[in-house]
């Protein structure tokens, strides 16, 4: 009886492997599924003037999974994301987590503010995702999202307290992911320097800009007298921006621009929802010469960006 189902058993280990090679092949065929490589992805980051465009998801894959979640950044990973944008806050205990809001009311099932609960407090929580349900996943440390992201993605830290830079820093040097963190700003040079101070060398440093706001232009030209940040975070919410015309220019020095294709006023309406009926919406952010996309639809946008030649 047992030497009879010997045969079957060595029958159903051939096929096992053979539907996991074809897996394994069936992967590497998928445009989509991309393997890490860290640093080419920086080498892009640095290096303005190339015709690569950098894809960096809003919140991680939040469509698929809670946004600022540990999953919403694997799934960036998997995806060949280059760049995830995760929110951090602070607890009553200090400790560095994954919250965009001020409160939790939104993103868990539970309620109030992010700093009066302790972090234990907060596991009693679980994420919801964009439909408002409950998951399974529960709200990450900012170091457990830079343990996941070490060697795989580079991470932009919406930090909402430019105070606590020291804290960030040496958490940064503890994961070994320095080098793959970019952290932004509304602010001006003189108050970057005194903010940051000797951090500004160490650290890639992105201001954000509004066109619409009055001196945007001088921000721009301030920042560009010497030692041009890594790039500038540009607000256009109409095309007649003086700016626009110069994002040639500005690339040239060695600053990347990056422009948000979330909502329609982040960019002259040529925003991921229009981009899903039209794909072509996208061509306005190549015909400006925009090298960097935040976009609440990195898939879509991976799509587009590979039929073009664009990304790798």
């Amino acid at each position: 009886m047992q030497l009879k189902l010997i045969p079957r058993l060595v029958l159903c280990i051939i096929i096992q492997s053979c539907t996991s090679d074809l897996r394994k092949d069936e992967a590497s065929d998928d445009p989509l599924i991309r393997e890490p490589d860290i640093q080419s992805l920086i080498e892009n980051l640095e290096d303005s003037n190339n015709k690569e465009v950098m894809v960096i998801a809003h919140r991680g894959d939040w469509r698929n999974a809670p946004e600022n979640s540990l999953q919403a950044i694997q799934n960036c990973i998997d995806m060949g994301v280059d760049m995830v944008e995760i929110d951090v806050r602070e607890t009553k205990d200090s400790v560095l987590v994954l919250m965009h809001d001020k409160t939790i009311d939104r993103t868990t099932t539970g309620s109030g503010y992010i700093w009066d609960f302790t972090y234990d407090s907060l596991q009693n929580f679980f994420l919801r995702d964009g439909l408002l349900h409950a998951t399974p996943h529960k709200i990450p440390t900012l170091k457990e999202a830079l343990d996941l992201s070490n060697d795989k993605i580079l991470v932009n830290l919406d930090t909402k307290d430019y105070g606590n830079l020291g804290k960030y820093y040496d958490l940064l040097k503890k994961t070994g992911t320095l080098d793959q963190v970019v952290i932004k700003a509304p602010i001006k040079k003189k108050e970057a320097e005194s903010i940051f101070g000797e951090y500004l060398e160490e650290l890639y440093f992105m201001p954000l800009v509004r066109t619409d706001h009055a001196g945007a232009m001088e921000m721009v030209d301030e920042y560009l007298e010497s030692d041009p940040p890594i790039a500038f975070e540009f607000t256009i919410p109409s095309d007649t921006t003086s700016l626009l015309p110069r994002f040639s220019e500005i690339r040239k020095t060695g600053s990347s621009i990056w422009v948000n294709s979330l909502q329609p006023h982040h960019c002259v309406g040529h925003n991921d929802e229009l981009a899903a009926i039209d794909i072509s919406t996208y061509d306005w952010f190549i015909e400006n010469d925009i090298d960097i996309i935040q976009t609440d639809r990195p898939k879509l946008l991976l799509e587009y960006l590979r039929s073009k030649g664009l990304h790798n």
